[in-house]
This record gives C-alpha cells, sequence and structure tokens, in this order.
C-alpha cells in the first residue's frame, strides 16, 4: 500500500543568532524589511526581534547595491513586506552566511499523514514530500507517523524492516525520500 506524508511549515522557524542586548540565542522574524536607499545605493534588512528582550536585530540581505541592479518585482515583494520573500530569504545560504545564523525548526512543522489506516498493514511504502526545505531527522518522522517510539524505529532500521533508498536514515534531511516498513 502506498501511502504519502507531507512535511509542512506551520510557521517561521526561529533564528538561532545571539542577540546584541542580552544573552539570548534565538530571534523571531518579524517578517518585515526595512528598505533604505540613499541616492543610487540601496540597503535591505530582513527585521527580527529577541524572544527574550525584544530588542530588534537587522539581518542583512543587500548591503550598498545600486537601485537599478534590483528587479523592481523583488522591491515591490520587499515594500509590501511579502511574507513568501520572508521565507526565501531565511533559507538562502548566502543571506545565512552573510549574517552568520542557522534556523531552528523546532515545533514551526507538521506532519500530514492519511491517518492511521495504512497502520495496519503487513507492508506500506511510504513517500515523504517536503514543502519547505525543513531539516527533519527522518527517524522522527517515521516515530511520529507511525505511532512508534524513536527507539523502536532505529531497532526497526536495524533489523532490516525499514528499509530506504535515502542513505541517512539516523541523519537529517530536507529533501523528499520514500521508505519501506515491513512488521
Amino acid at each position: 500500500m502506498l501511502t504519502t506524508w507531507a512535511v509542512v511549515p506551520t510557521c517561521l522557524p526561529l533564528v538561532r543568532r545571539r542577540c546584541r542586548a542580552c544573552a539570548s540565542e534565538l530571534l523571531r522574524p518579524s517578517g518585515k524589511f526595512r528598505v533604505n536607499a540613499n541616492r543610487k545605493l540601496i540597503d535591505v534588512w530582513l527585521l527580527a526581534l529577541c524572544t527574550v528582550c525584544g530588542e530588534t536585530a537587522k539581518l542583512t540581505v543587500l548591503e550598498r547595491d545600486t537601485v537599478r541592479s534590483i528587479r523592481p518585482e523583488l522591491l515591490d515583494r520587499l515594500h509590501d513586506n511579502d511574507p513568501g520573500l520572508t521565507v526565501e530569504l531565511l533559507q538562502d545560504p548566502d543571506v545565512r552566511r552573510l549574517n552568520r545564523f542557522d534556523l531552528d525548526w523546532t515545533d514551526a512543522w507538521r506532519l500530514d499523514t492519511d491517518g492511521p489506516d495504512h497502520l495496519d498493514h503487513d507492508r506500506i511504502d511510504v513517500e515523504v514530500h517536503f514543502a519547505a526545505r525543513i531539516p527533519v531527522r527522518p527517524v522522527r518522522l517515521i516515530a511520529d507517523g507511525c505511532g512508534l517510539s524513536r527507539g523502536e524505529v532505529e531497532r526497526l532500521i536495524n533489523e532490516g524492516k525499514i528499509v530506504s533508498m535515502a542513505r541517512l536514515l539516523g541523519g537529517t534531511l530536507s529533501g523528499d525520500f520514500t521508505f519501506t516498513l515491513k512488521r
């Protein structure tokens, strides 16, 4: 029996970066942009708030770029505080590297399954689709989707009862994969 699961974001992930005002390591993206144009040059920041003290941090998106080099559609999205653009920029490796932060996806996603009906079969084939690049441990997904403990899932993997073409079922994945569970 083929079953499809979906990993879907429920909110913006937290930003792991030290607050300059307190000792907190987590910032919550506000979804708002600050755009500052000075003659021919433009600076753009994504604003984030410290989860402890509320201090505003600016995550650099564009720095001292010429206004003419920016696509008009992008400028419109920045001025409109487009939530989709916020997600894109948070996951952009260049923006993450420039600002030296990681994303914390804890409690920012959910697993949508076909329901508990598939658990009664002797063998189930599962396709897992990611709606966004959310790094998740497959062991946790399988445990949540099948109603098993993580230890039990790891035991089934070691016994060869859960098999997958994904190389690292014990690691972290953020892309689509399939697996088979044999009972």
